[in-house]
């Protein structure tokens, strides 16, 4: 038993120190992540990642916040409100035109997953059907883009056919009869949604018409963090997710589910089933030349009007 208070402190202080010192003791990092959108199977890796324990053992707090607005995250990141996004290699070339500080570190899922989507039974068998026919869409700018690109090999333009917001509600747009297509639905859901409810549909697929490949979903922080070895664990955990996944694929169902229960149902289901072989399988691997004609793409379509060199806002870390 300690009697003298001055040794009683520095046995203290001695064995804090020996404590910080062991194994597994260091303080975790903190990092935020701003989701692009509500947690879904697009974000399997991370989810697989953070239920196994991956984050925590490269040393990582992870705080996966879903926005009120998916506009917000990589504002907020280049802001520096938070460390890291999800976002769109599209929007991230829009973001970039525009003076934002970001860049790509990392791809989540390495296909597009945006179609044209019809109903089955929709007189609307080619693309070329759509002269004087209501397309609905989502998200201005980007999307028209993409449409007009799609119809210009069909001798139509923009000018042939009627857009009309419908504001996220794609597929109730499309089995109402408001519209009779809609630009901008994802192929893991929407078409799977219809299915559910009982109608079919039939998709154009985005890179077969017209439009270079891209990678959807993607990991992006503020360009002064790229030296930031946070980023390093978080791409080795997050590649350490996928790996799990694509070889344990019901069990990392499970531990999607169990991150939050509500995630449990048909739809999630049939999507995660289909969203399995999109995930980039190398999450920090790099296609520079898949970028800078992604980037040309946007230019000549109006988009933005001049962007930075790729290397700018798209890199590989060192690992």
């Amino acid at each position: 038993m300690f009697r003298n208070p001055a040794r009683l402190r520095a046995a203290f202080c001695a064995a804090v120190i020996t404590l910080l010192l062991l194994p597994g003791t260091a303080r975790a990092e903190k990092l935020t992540v701003l989701l692009d959108w509500f947690v879904n199977p697009d974000h399997g890796p991370l989810i697989v990642a953070e239920q196994r324990g991956f984050f925590a053992e490269a040393g990582l707090e992870v705080e996966m916040i879903e926005p009120a607005d998916p506009n917000d995250p990589p504002r907020l990141v280049a802001a520096k409100k938070a460390e890291i996004a999800i976002s769109y290699q599209p929007q991230l070339h829009i973001q970039v035109g525009a003076g934002l500080p970001l860049a790509r570190f990392a791809t989540l899922v390495a296909t597009p997953l945006s179609t044209l989507l019809v109903l089955d039974e929709s007189p609307v068998k080619t693309i070329a059907d759509l002269k004087g026919r209501k397309v609905g869409f989502s998200v201005g700018g980007f999307e028209d883009a993409v449409l007009k690109a799609m119809l210009k090999p069909h001798g139509l333009s923009l000018s042939d056919i009627e857009l009309i917001n419908v504001n996220f509600s794609l597929s109730p747009a499309l089995m109402s009869g408001q519209v009779d297509a809609v630009i901008g639905a994802y192929r893991n859901f929407e078409l799977n949604q219809l299915e559910i409810e009982g109608r079919k549909g039939r998709a154009f697929y985005v890179e077969e018409e017209g439009v270079p490949a891209y990678d959807e979903l993607i990991a992006v922080a503020h360009r002064d963090r790229l030296h930031d070895p946070a980023l390093v664990g978080f791409v080795t955990a997050m590649e350490r997710g996928v790996q799990y996944l694509v070889n344990h694929p019901e069990e990392s169902w499970k531990l999607f589910v169990s991150y939050k229960p509500d995630l449990d149902d048909e739809l999630n289901r049939r999507a995660w089933r289909d969203t399995l072989p999109r995930f980039a399988l190398r999450p920090a691997a790099l296609d520079r030349g898949r970028y800078e004609v992604f980037g040309r793409f946007l230019e000549e379509q109006g988009v933005v009007e001049k962007l930075p060199p790729s290397a700018d806002y798209a890199v590989e870390l060192a690992r």
